[in-house]
């Protein structure tokens, strides 16, 4: 065979192989007829999807499979009575709310540098564990959250949450309990069990799906 037929046939080939895996490439959607999802993060619309390469990998800092228990240990699945766990649809509906709705609030619980590490979900904001937590923080602050963030209101010693927001809460995945501690201290307030949410997967599932996640601010 001579080598111009050879690099003819080669290119010949070549040119079937990158036409069929064109053909084969099958889009990673979200859901079935879901590609994407736009929410609004600080303002600004942001597109969530999931990476469209079939080749990517987790994220390192999620890809432990034993971290020391405690205080990393695997949290129930309901976390309290009248808490509804959600998964990534459901928090995906709860985001496009929570840039559009002053009801909704999505809080990324973790605390140190795990947000600046591995970005956050965007239409979240970054609320640390310990900000709302009394072992950690002045209580004086503490009330200033419920009230100016989550929409509570004082009268003498006692709380009205009636018109407080529905808050959608996640942490670091099934092994992290910072975000339960801080839904554990909210019921322990009085905040109304049916207001909270629990995003149980975190951080650890969204990015093991190839979600789309924004810097920390």
């Amino acid at each position: 065979m001579s080598a111009k037929l050879a690099v003819t046939l080669c290119g010949l080939l070549a040119g079937i192989a990158v036409s069929a895996a064109a053909e084969g490439v099958k889009p990673v959607n979200i859901t079935r007829d879901l590609p994407r999802v736009e929410v609004l993060h600080r303002g600004i619309k942001t597109v969530i999807e999931r990476n469209p390469d079939p080749d990517n990998m987790v994220d390192p800092d999620y890809s432990l499979t034993s971290r020391p228990c405690p205080p990393y240990c695997i949290q129930p699945m309901q976390l309290a009575p009248g808490v509804e766990t959600i998964g990534e649809l459901e928090m995906l509906n709860y985001l496009q709310r929570a840039g559009r709705d002053d009801s909704v609030l999505v809080i990324d619980s973790r605390d140190g540098d795990w947000p600046l590490r591995s970005g956050v979900i965007p239409g979240a904001v970054v609320i640390p564990w310990t900000e709302l937590h009394p072992a950690h923080n002045d209580p004086d602050k503490i009330a200033d959250i419920l009230a100016l963030r989550f929409g509570a209101a004082r009268a003498g010693g006692l709380w009205n949450f009636e018109n407080a927001r529905t808050l959608i809460f996640y942490c670091n995945g099934p092994w992290c309990g910072q975000s339960p501690t801080n839904i554990k201290q909210l019921l322990a307030y009085g905040y109304p069990a049916h207001k909270i949410k629990w995003y149980r997967g975190g951080m650890q599932d969204w990015k093991l799906l190839g979600l789309t996640t924004v810097p920390a601010k």
